[in-house]
C-alpha cells in the first residue's frame, strides 16, 4: 500500500542510520510508503528501491559501518542469480515473460552499475544472507516496476517474494552470487597479478648479466645475477595465479534450486538445470548444477579453497616485498644493492631517511589476507546440519582480500617494481670480497683446499680473490673465466625469452 505520511520514531530511526544520501533526500521531504510483513507494518522512505526487510536489517545490523554498497561486484552477482532464476522460471512455464523481461531490465541495470546506493544493508548480519537476498529482491522488484511504468512498491504487480525470489532460497541464491562475484574479482586480481609478473620480467631482462651474490640462511651462498632474482619472483608469483585458477574449478559447482536445505521444495522440474545453463552464459564460467544438492547447500568446501589460494599468493607476495626490503636495506649500513623509488619522507625526526613504504604496504595487505583466510576457515568450521549461517563472513573476507591484494599489487608494481635501480658498484664488491665464491674452487682444487681459504679468509678479513691473488692459485685468465656469469650462475637467457 503507497501512502504519505510524516516520518514516525521508527522511519527516523531507519534513516538516521542509514547514512545514504538517498535517505537523506528521503528525510527531508518527509515522504514514506508503508509496507508489511512477517512481523507487522513499517514505514519506508518513499523514494527508496528497498523495501520493508531491508530496514529492519538497517536496525538489526549496524555493526561495520560498511553496507552492501561498498561491495559492487556482490551486488551484481546477486543480480546475475536473479536473472538466470527468472528466465529459468520462464523457461518451465512457472513466471510470466512480462515478469521475467522486466526482472532482466532490472539486472541489467545493476550490472550497469545503478541504483547501488540502495543496497544499505551491513554485510555483517545474522541469518546466512537473507538481509542481502531481500534487499536484492525488494531492489530489483522496485526497480522493474519502474521501468515498465509503475510506481514504487507496486507489489501487485513485480513482487520481492513471488517473484524476484521464486523457486528460490536465501540458501542457494546467497552462495551461488557470491560464487558469480569471486569469479569477477579474480578475472581482475588476475590481470593485475600478470602484469606485476611482465614488470618483474623486465626487471629480470634488465639486470640478467649483473652478477651478485646468493644468500641462503642469510649467509653468503654462491653468485647468481640480479636478474635471476627477478624472474625468480616472477616465476614464483606466476604458480601463484595457476593455483588461484585451479582453486576456481569447485567454485563453478552451484546449488541453485537445493531451496532452502538441498530437497528443491517449491522448485520446479529442470528449474536448477536451466538456471545453470543461463547463469553460464551470463557469467561466462562453466558454471553446472551441484551433483548432490544436500551437501552442496552445506559444504564450504569452494569458499575454503579459494580463500586458501588467496592465502598462498599473499605468501608470496609478502616473500618478495620482504626481499625487496632486504635488499634494499642501508641503504649505506645494510646490503643496498638495490634501490626502490622514493616515495614520501620516512621520518618525523631524522633528516633524510626514506622508508621502503609500498613494499610495507604489501606485506601490510598480505597479513590481512593471511587473517582472513582464517575467518574463513572458523566460518567454514562452525556450520550445523544442513546450513552454514555464517557465509556472510566468508563473503565479507574472500572479496576483501581479493580487492586488497588486487589493489597492493597495482600499486607495489607502479610505484615500486617499476622504479627499482640497481647499485652495480655494491654488487661487484661485495663478489670481490665474499668467502662463498669459494665454492667455484672445489673442482679445480677440491674441498679440503677450498675449506682453508675459506677459513684463511676469514682470519684476514681478506677476500677470496685476493687470496687467489697473493697465492696464484689462478691466472688473470682463469680469475675472469671463473668471475663468467653463464660458468658461476648456470645462466642461460633462452629461457627467460
Amino acid at each position: 500500500m503507497n501512502i504519505k505520511t510524516r516520518f514516525g520514531a521508527a522511519s527516523v530511526l531507519v534513516l538516521a542510520l542509514a547514512g545514504s544520501s538517498v535517505l537523506a533526500d528521503a528525510g527531508s521531504s518527509g515522504a514514506v510508503r508503508m509496507e508489511h510483513d512477517l512481523l507487522g507494518e513499517k514505514a519506508v522512505p518513499a523514494s527508496a528501491y528497498y523495501g520493508i526487510q531491508t530496514a529492519r536489517a538497517m536496525e538489526n545490523f549496524q555493526i561495520s559501518g560498511r553496507m552492501l554498497s561498498d561491495y559492487p561486484e556482490f551486488i551484481i552477482g546477486y543480480a546475475q542469480v536473479k536473472m538466470a532464476a527468472a528466465m529459468a522460471n520462464t523457461d518451465v512455464g512457472k513466471m510470466d515473460k512480462s515478469v521475467r523481461d522486466a526482472i532482466i531490465k532490472a539486472g541489467d541495470a545493476i550490472i550497469a552499475g545503478k541504483y547501488h546506493d540502495q543496497f544499505p544493508v551491513d554485510p555483517y548480519q545474522g541469518g546466512a544472507g537473507t538481509s542481502t537476498n531481500m534487499n536484492t529482491n525488494e531492489v530489483m522488484a522496485n526497480v522493474a516496476l519502474v521501468l515498465t511504468g509503475h510506481k514504487l512498491g507496486d507489489y501487485d504487480v513485480i513482487q520481492p517474494h513471488d517473484h524476484l525470489n521464486m523457486s528460490q532460497s536465501t540458501n542457494d541464491s546467497y552462495p551461488t552470487a557470491l560464487k558469480a562475484a569471486i569469479f569477477a574479482n579474480n578475472d581482475k586480481l588476475v590481470a593485475e597479478a600478470e602484469l606485476l609478473v611482465s614488470a618483474l620480467r623486465a626487471k629480470g631482462n634488465e639486470y640478467i648479466d649483473i652478477l651478485k651474490m646468493g644468500r641462503t640462511e642469510m649467509q653468503d651462498a654462491v653468485p647468481m645475477t640480479l636478474g635471476q632474482e627477478f624472474h625468480a619472483f616472477a616465476a614464483g608469483l606466476e604458480t601463484e595465479i595457476d593455483f588461484l585458477r585451479m582453486a576456481e574449478q569447485p567454485l563453478f559447482s552451484i546449488n541453485m534450486g537445493a531451496t532452502a536445505i538441498g530437497s528443491g521444495l517449491n522448485a520446479p522440474e529442470g528449474y536448477a538445470q536451466k538456471t545453470a545453463v543461463h547463469l553460464a552464459k551470463i557469467t561466462d564460467k562453466p558454471i553446472v548444477m551441484a551433483d548432490d544438492m544436500f551437501a552442496a547447500t552445506w559444504d564450504q568446501h569452494a569458499f575454503v579453497v579459494e580463500s586458501g589460494a588467496l592465502r598462498s599468493m599473499a605468501i608470496k607476495l609478502s616473500k618478495i616485498a620482504s626481499d625487496l626490503i632486504l635488499l634494499s636495506s642501508g641503504p649505506r649500513a645494510g646490503l643496498g644493492e638495490i634501490n626502490l623509488p622514493a616515495m614520501q619522507p620516512g621520518s618525523s625526526i631524522m633528516p633524510g631517511k626514506v622508508n621502503p613504504v609500498i613494499a610495507e604496504l604489501m606485506n601490510l595487505v598480505s597479513f590481512r589476507v593471511i587473517g582472513n583466510d582464517l575467518s574463513v576457515t572458523l566460518a567454514a568450521r562452525n556450520g550445523q546440519l544442513q546450513l552454514n549461517a555464517y557465509e556472510p563472513l566468508e563473503a565479507i573476507a574472500i572479496l576483501d582480500s581479493q580487492r586488497l591484494m588486487t589493489n597492493a599489487m597495482r600499486t607495489l608494481r607502479l610505484k615500486c617494481v617499476d622504479g627499482i635501480t640497481v647499485n652495480e658498484d655494491t654488487l661487484a664488491q661485495y663478489i670481490q670480497r665474499t668467502v662463498g665464491i669459494v665454492t667455484a674452487l672445489v673442482p679445480i682444487i677440491g674441498h679440503e683446499r677450498s675449506d682453508e681459504l675459506a677459513a684463511e679468509a676469514y682470519r684476514t678479513n681478506k677476500g677470496i680473490l685476493e687470496i687467489i691473488r697473493e697465492k696464484k692459485i689462478l691466472s688473470e685468465e682463469q680469475i675472469d673465466e671463473m668471475l663468467n656469469p653463464k660458468a658461476l650462475t648456470g645462466l642461460d637467457k633462452k629461457q627467460y625469452k
